[in-house]
């Protein structure tokens, strides 16, 4: 199975969209966003455009939780606090988004990683690109959609069946 990972879209519609357009080209069966999706209508768009399935967590900048609780359940989606443990493929992945620095939010994807009681430990918050094992576990990060702090707009796709990742540049 093929699972979209996105994060940190922080409105950028475009950016979604495209992020929508790779996933649904890519044959991507499942999208799990990792946080600050930010407002309602950025979430509207993977409706939209034809993503059936998604999972969210919530981000340090969503603000408007209720609208986008609402608009989740309009579409069928999935949007709550992280942690959140979903299984896609028979893999088990943990989502979250962060919390405080960069050097934070490492370490506690290190902390669960290292439990080994997941396949895939998915992380947003620092907009850095991460790929990696610890342990056995995959550890990914898929960037940031938005493109605001580094100048690169990435999204990843994670094969279930092989636990490979593929970093794709939106623009």
């Amino acid at each position: 199975m093929l699972v979209g990972l996105v994060s940190d879209t922080h409105d950028d519609v475009s950016a979604a969209r495209r992020a929508a357009e790779v996933f649904s080209r890519h044959g991507v069966e499942v999208v799990l966003h990792l946080g600050d999706v930010v407002a309602p209508f950025t979430l509207k768009v993977f409706g939209e455009a034809g993503i059936r399935r998604l999972y969210a967590v919530y981000g340090n900048n969503c603000g408007e939780r209720l609208g986008l609780q609402r608009l989740a359940v309009q579409y069928g989606y999935r949007i709550e606090e992280w942690p959140l443990l979903v299984e896609a493929g028979n893999r088990r992945i943990l989502m979250l988004h962060g919390v405080g620095s960069q050097e934070k939010t490492r370490e506690l994807v290190e902390a669960l990683a290292a439990s080994q009681r997941y396949d895939v430990v998915a992380y947003g918050h620092t907009h850095q690109v991460d790929v990696r094992r610890v342990g056995g576990v995959l550890v990914v990060n898929p960037g940031e959609a938005c493109g605001c702090l580094t100048g690169r707009k990435t999204v990843a796709i994670l094969d279930t069946e092989t636990l490979s990742v593929e970093i794709v540049e939106l623009s």
